[in-house]
């Protein structure tokens, strides 16, 4: 059975997080990466937090979280790896930010903190991995802008690019191997249903929810926004399946799409987004986004596979990263050299990316503007569900083509007032 990329995650947890000293190497410590690693939840601590401590040019400093309870437990593990206790534990993450010894902040917050935590961070001058995605359209603009000012080192937290099977399928694309690419179906997973909000829920012992809750709405407590299953339900925090794993297949349906601008130009989509319930976000859906080159990419709840289809074939899988299929077995045998490929070769994964990176100062696999171009389409997909009609984007302009109630969807509201 193929792994999911939760089933991974899961499984990751389930083993020690200490590394031997046969895997972190031996370089002096006043020439590693220093890193503050804000988000000590299932993934943060799990994924990122574990795979920077296992290389050797970093050097995690400080970690931070608003729930005690993991903030410690984040501690433990980056202290026992490292044999000493110098990891210094922080609730609030403008510690980290404000710290002059730290080069490089990890943001694995809930979604609403992202972008805000990045541009805090580049203006203090530290280089920044960040999980996706943007809450708002009008965040990935105010990214880029942000990264203008700085010469600073962004990567987004996807690993996609860097799976054997996704580049397979964009470096058959791009040489023709299935002709002229026409349409892309992407399967996400149905998100959950979350009951409706109970009453006078108290906030528990060793929670900061004003600064778990930051610039959205402080919502009376509920204790699914500490689940990462369930702040991903709720538009306050999150932005469900469409986005949150809708990232990872998107972007490979764009890169073989291959449109001149990447974004799309007209974006239709119907779904259900439930009533009397905390979830906000559309569980169901059927979404066709179209470029300016003709293809079409269609999305659709209940899976986790893509399909690209060609004038001569086509390519895909059944499931996240799993066994690659195709029309003829002859693509799968396709091979090409770093010669004759029309695209480029596949990279080191996202953290040692980054981590390489910082230290030449080049762009990383997933710089500031992808993580814009990535979720541009997806945000667009949730409005027009929302709206309940097609819309159309202009990529000179880049606003939605007279369509204010799409354009205002777009952008961020004003942010709450939590620097307190």
């Amino acid at each position: 059975m193929q792994k999911t990329r939760r089933t991974f995650i899961q499984g990751a947890l389930a083993f020690p997080l200490i590394l031997p000293a046969t895997v972190r190497g031996a370089t002096a410590p006043s020439k590693k990466i220093t890193m503050g690693c804000i988000g000590a939840g299932t993934h943060g601590l799990g994924v990122n937090i574990r795979n920077f401590l296992s290389i050797d040019e970093v050097r995690i400093v400080a970690v931070c979280d608003t729930v005690k309870s993991r903030l410690e437990g984040a501690k433990q593990t980056i202290d026992a790896t490292y044999k000493n206790t110098d990891c210094k534990a922080y609730r609030d993450f403008r510690q980290i930010i404000a710290d002059p010894s730290i080069d490089a902040v990890v943001i694995s917050t809930p979604e609403h903190w992202h972008v805000t935590m990045a541009m805090l961070a580049l203006d203090a001058g530290k280089d920044v991995f960040s999980e996706k995605p943007t809450k708002y359209i009008s965040e990935g603009f105010a990214l880029q802008a942000c990264m203008a000012k700085h010469h600073a080192v962004f990567q987004t937290g996807l690993e996609d690019r860097s799976l054997p099977t996704y580049h397979k399928m964009v470096e058959w694309c791009r040489n023709g191997a299935i002709g002229d690419v026409q349409r892309v179906e992407i399967t996400l997973p149905r998100f959950q249903t979350l009951p409706a909000p109970t009453a006078g829920v108290p906030v528990p012992d060793g929670v900061d929810y004003n600064l778990f809750t930051g610039p959205s709405v402080l919502l009376p407590f509920q204790p699914q926004y500490l689940e990462p299953m369930g702040w991903r339900c709720v538009r306050n925090f999150g932005t469900g399946s469409l986005l949150d794993w809708g990232a990872h297949l998107f972007d490979t349906a764009q890169r073989c799409a291959h449109a001149p601008e990447i974004v799309p130009l007209e974006i239709y989509g119907k779904g259900l987004i439930p009533s009397q319930s905390l979830t906000d976000v559309p569980v169901e859906f059927d979404v066709d986004i179209t470029y300016s080159n003709g293809v079409v990419v269609n999305l659709k709840h209940g899976g986790t596979g893509i399909t690209i289809f060609g004038s001569k074939g086509w390519v895909g899988n059944e499931s996240w990263n799993g066994q690659l299929k195709a029309s003829d077995d002859a693509i799968l045998k396709t091979k090409y050299t770093a010669e004759t490929s029309r695209y480029s070769a596949i990279p080191k994964s996202e953290h040692k990316n980054f981590v390489a990176c910082v230290q030449s100062r080049g762009k990383t696999t997933y710089p500031a503007e992808s993580m814009h171009t990535i979720h541009l389409g997806l945000h667009a997909a949730d409005i027009s569900i929302r709206l309940g009609r097609k819309i159309k984007w202009d990529p000179v302009k880049n606003e939605f083509i007279n369509d204010a109630e799409a354009n205002q969807l777009a952008r961020a509201p004003a942010p709450r007032d939590w620097q307190k």
